[in-house]
């Protein structure tokens, strides 16, 4: 483990088993992805079963936790393969130091890994265009007290949250209510948690919910449509 100061708080980086790192923050004794595959989680949970389940050629996308940046680097690559075109909004409220998501293992190849960088160094609260078919929303702020009024309406949602058990405060049905609001007709939210009463407060808003097999190290995850 590689220990890293971060807004007074003790980061370690961790190998987990694929080979990609995480981050584990001493403070709420909680790692930012699965130790059994970081790449490996981020892929099943919100690409796979995420990004490539919605038929949308112009998406626009709002991830909850930008964290290390690996769901939007592993969306900015899958989009390009797809030839879709991505509006990436995503929201963190303490975001990484250089020191820190430069360390990260997440791109062997250098030309990936200039792409990851550019995520990271984009600036935050405006639109920059990591690609001609990629614009970057960062936006710096508390999900409790965001307010949502100046965005658009979104075709996918990545709920990407510390767990329930961390942080319940960001698993509460008013923060879901006002993400359901901002979600088109048929839009899709992917989460990694499979716990019941998230489920329920999801079903108690209108969406239509799945539990479907998840990555490794989880049995299910959550699938929910606005219909």
């Amino acid at each position: 483990m590689i220990p890293i100061q971060i807004q007074r708080m003790k980061i370690d980086i961790v190998k987990t088993l694929d080979g990609s790192d995480t981050l584990y923050l001493e403070e709420i004794d909680e790692h930012y992805h699965s130790t059994f595959g970081a790449v490996q989680e981020s892929l099943h949970v919100f690409i796979e079963a995420g990004f490539n389940h919605c038929d949308v050629k112009e998406i626009s996308i709002l991830e909850i936790g930008f964290g290390t940046g690996l769901n939007c680097y592993l969306t900015l690559l899958s989009g390009l393969d797809s030839l879709k075109f991505v509006k990436y909004y995503t929201l963190e409220k303490y975001p990484l130091t250089k020191e820190v998501w430069s360390h990260l293992n997440f791109c062997a190849e250098d030309e990936k890994f200039k792409m990851f960088s550019r995520i990271h160094e984009s600036r935050w609260n405006c639109d920059e265009s990591i690609h001609s078919r990629f614009v970057l929303h960062k936006i710096h702020a508390d999900l409790l007290a965001w307010n949502t009024e100046s965005y658009p309406q979104f075709d996918l949602v990545y709920y990407d949250a510390f767990s329930p058990e961390k942080q319940p405060e960001l698993w509460d049905k008013a923060v879901f209510d006002s993400i359901w609001q901002k979600m088109n007709q048929n839009g899709i939210l992917v989460t990694y948690c499979a716990k019941g009463n998230v489920r329920r407060i999801l079903q108690s808003l209108g969406f239509q919910v799945e539990r479907i097999p998840g990555p490794p190290g989880k049995r299910e995850m959550i699938r929910a449509k606005k219909v």
